[in-house]
């Protein structure tokens, strides 16, 4: 269970987090003065470790990090509030991401759906987030799966053409 904290100081939430059962702490980079110590906490605290940038944030500002975590979230809207439309300006921070950091999870959050997962997918994108399009659908199930798809076959894709 990954916990996506879009909170201040999430330092605080790390222990009550691990206790609570998670198996992964996402942060946002924008939320710590230091991702490196938090980074060491949440390894400690026995959970994988996920940095999170909203879309204003630069690529190269999570790059540091990024050999040290389990996965990069590149945020597709701006945190807050769901129903927003995707940003398809975020996709070369994902291609960017998997050309440099080849076996890193990378995910995406915001406006993710049958318009937008193709995108996501062929940029790099093996995890995805995708709330509006699913619970608005009137077949979630088939979305799910749509979603579930066409990831799969990018990263079939991405192996055969190593």
């Amino acid at each position: 269970m990954d916990m996506h904290m879009m909170v201040s100081r999430p330092e605080q939430w790390v222990k009550p987090m691990a206790a609570a059962g998670a198996s992964q702490y996402t942060f946002h980079l924008e939320a710590t003065t230091n991702p490196g110590n938090l980074i060491k906490e949440i390894r400690e605290s026995n959970m994988k470790v996920g940095i999170a940038i909203k879309p204003g944030t630069t690529v190269e500002e999570l790059a540091p990090w990024a050999g040290q975590v389990d996965m990069a979230l590149v945020m597709t809207v701006e945190p807050g509030f769901g129903g927003q439309k995707f940003m398809d300006d975020m996709m070369p921070k994902v291609s960017w991401l998997r050309s440099q950091f080849p076996s890193l999870d990378i995910e995406v959050d915001g406006g993710v759906g049958p318009n937008s997962i193709h995108r996501c997918a062929e940029a790099g994108a093996n995890m995805i987030v995708s709330g509006s399009a699913v619970v608005s659908s009137e077949d979630p199930r088939s979305v799910i799966a749509l979603l579930k798809n066409v990831v799969m076959e990018a990263i079939q894709k991405r192996s055969l053409d190593r």
